[in-house]
C-alpha cells in the first residue's frame, strides 16, 4: 500500500510539473498535498497501535478521495488529458 501511495506521489509531481504557474498555491499545491500525505500518513500510522492505524487510514481514505475529485478539476481545467486522469485516478481507486 505504502508503495502504490509513493507510485502516485511520483506520478502527480510528474502531472503537475506543467500546470500553469498561476496553480503553484492552488490545484497544484492541493494535489500534491494529497499525494504526499497519503503514503506518509501510512508511515505515521505504522508506528501506531491498531487501533491508532485505523485513525490513520481514515485520514488515508480522506485523502485519496480528494485527490480524485482535484485529479478531475484538472482534467476540467484542461490541464491534464482524459487518458492521463483515467490512469492516475485507476491507481488512486487501487489505493
Amino acid at each position: 500500500m505504502w508503495q502504490l501511495g509513493t507510485e502516485i506521489m511520483k506520478d502527480v509531481y510528474d502531472l503537475t510539473s506543467d500546470f500553469p504557474k498561476r496553480e503553484d498555491y492552488r490545484l497544484t499545491s492541493q494535489l500534491t498535498g494529497c499525494a504526499v500525505s497519503m503514503p506518509s500518513n501510512i508511515a505515521e500510522g505504522s508506528a501506531r497501535t491498531d487501533k491508532g492505524f485505523s485513525i490513520f487510514l481514515d485520514y488515508i481514505l480522506g485523502s485519496s478521495f480528494e485527490l480524485g475529485t482535484q485529479l478531475l478539476a484538472a482534467q476540467y481545467a484542461h490541464y491534464i488529458t482524459k487518458e492521463q486522469f483515467e490512469s492516475l485516478n485507476n491507481k488512486n481507486n487501487e489505493f
